[in-house]
C-alpha cells in the first residue's frame, strides 16, 4: 500500500541528487557584479576543498571546477540532500577584462574572483587644447600648403 504519492517525487530526487536546482548544469550558484573598476563574480560552493578548486582561462572562456566528496567514515546514509561530486561553470569574458590580473579567494564556502577592467575600457576625459584666438581654416591656403611639401 503507498501513502502520499507524489509521481513528480522521483523527480525531484533525482534533482537533488544531481545538484540541479533550476539552473542546468550547475551545482554552484552564481553572482556577477561590476563594483568600480572591478567584476566580481562569486560562486557558492560550501564544503568544497579548497585544493580541489581549480580555475582557467583559455582566451576568453574562464571556467571553474570544483569537487565535494562525501565523508569517507558515513556507514549509513539517512538523509543524503547535498550534491556531491566534480562540478564546473564556464563564463565567456569580454575583452575589456583583465585576466592577467584575475585574483581569486575562497572564504567560508563562498569563491571570489576580482577581474579587474582593463586600462583600454575604463572611462578617460579628453582634454581639449585652447588657442586663445579663434582660428580658421583657408581652404586655398591649406591646398597651397600640401602642394609645397609634395614637391
Amino acid at each position: 500500500m503507498l501513502l502520499n504519492y507524489d509521481p513528480v517525487d522521483a523527480f525531484r530526487s533525482l534533482d537533488r541528487l544531481t545538484g540541479w536546482r533550476g539552473q542546468p548544469g550547475t551545482g554552484m550558484p552564481m553572482d556577477l557584479y561590476r563594483a568600480g573598476d572591478h567584476v566580481v563574480a562569486t560562486f557558492d560552493v560550501p564544503g568544497v576543498d579548497p585544493g580541489s578548486i581549480d580555475i582557467s582561462v583559455e582566451g576568453q572562456t574562464l571556467t571553474v571546477r570544483a569537487e565535494r566528496t562525501a565523508p569517507a567514515d558515513a556507514a549509513e546514509w539517512l538523509v543524503a540532500e547535498r550534491p556531491r561530486g566534480r562540478y564546473s561553470r564556464q563564463l565567456t569574458l569580454g575583452r575589456d577584462l583583465d585576466v592577467d590580473r584575475l585574483h581569486a579567494s575562497y572564504v567560508d564556502g563562498v569563491l571570489s574572483l576580482t577581474i579587474p577592467v582593463a586600462e583600454r575600457a575604463k572611462p578617460r576625459r579628453i582634454a581639449v587644447e585652447h588657442a586663445g584666438a579663434p582660428r580658421s581654416i583657408d581652404a586655398d591656403r591649406h591646398a597651397e600648403s600640401e602642394a609645397a611639401a609634395s614637391s
